[in-house]
């Protein structure tokens, strides 16, 4: 009876099994149809995107020499908003927009960023809510290809197209690139790309350039990058290179 028992009890757990399986291969194939259809989506909208023209300017932090250029940029495309994510402190930005004669109306700080990965991890949300399509991309020689390919797979997943430019840079910077750095930074982003569909996260450190208290951190005492060519003042930072 004992015996009898047991088998039949094997031969229900071997049923359950399979109905656990079969449950599993159909969530399995729900997923691939459902991720199938998402890139179908993502894809046509990149093309799309890719023949519009540049609607905003995202700027990695690293070096002051990146901000020189966009201020230059900003004088003949006035219209296009620019997002500079944790660059240069605030005055030394506004120092620099300031000498070139550039607007300032259009242009936003974000200061919450402390790598690449958190550059495009809270830019990408303010990107979205301005209905940002294509975007370009500000970057140095020794922040490319890490930047480029963090940008063509998250900026993509949200149909975002990519234009990248270089801004040359004057001597060594201070950071460098490895290849496990670039490897961890790719692979962390093709997880995100996903992930980051369910998640809008904020800064809660957005400045507009407009806005800045120039006397305030006249005040205070601050130090901007040399290459920059403005004043400097204080015991402030400069740049956080990355």
């Amino acid at each position: 009876m004992r015996h009898k028992f047991t088998q039949i009890s094997a031969i229900f757990s071997q049923h359950e099994l399979k109905k656990r399986w079969r449950l599993l291969q159909k969530i399995f194939r729900i997923l691939c149809l459902v991720l199938g259809c998402w890139l179908i989506v993502t894809t046509i909208t990149l093309v799309s995107a890719s023949s519009r023209p540049v609607d905003a300017v995202f700027v990695l932090g690293g070096s002051i020499r990146r901000e020189i250029y966009v201020a230059q940029q900003a004088k003949q495309y006035p219209q296009i908003p620019i997002l500079i994510s944790r660059g240069s402190l605030d005055p030394c930005i506004w120092l620099i927009f300031q000498r070139e004669s550039a607007p300032k109306q259009n242009v936003w700080l974000e200061n919450c960023a402390d790598s690449t990965f958190d550059n495009f991890y809270y830019g990408i949300p303010i990107l979205q809510r301005w209905g940002v399509h294509k975007v370009r991309l500000i970057s140095s020689p020794s922040h490319f290809p890490r930047a480029k390919w963090m940008a063509q797979i998250l900026f993509g997943a949200h149909g975002i197209w990519v234009e990248p430019e270089v801004v040359q840079e004057k001597g060594r910077p201070a950071n460098r690139e490895y290849w496990w750095k670039t490897g961890f930074d790719i692979s962390r982003s093709l997880i995100w790309a996903v992930l980051g569909q369910f998640n809008q996260p904020k800064c809660s450190s957005i400045t507009k350039l407009t806005d800045v208290d120039i006397e305030a951190w006249q005040r205070q005492g601050f130090k901007c990058e040399r290459q920059g060519g403005v004043g400097m003042k204080g015991k402030g930072a400069g740049v956080k290179g990355r």
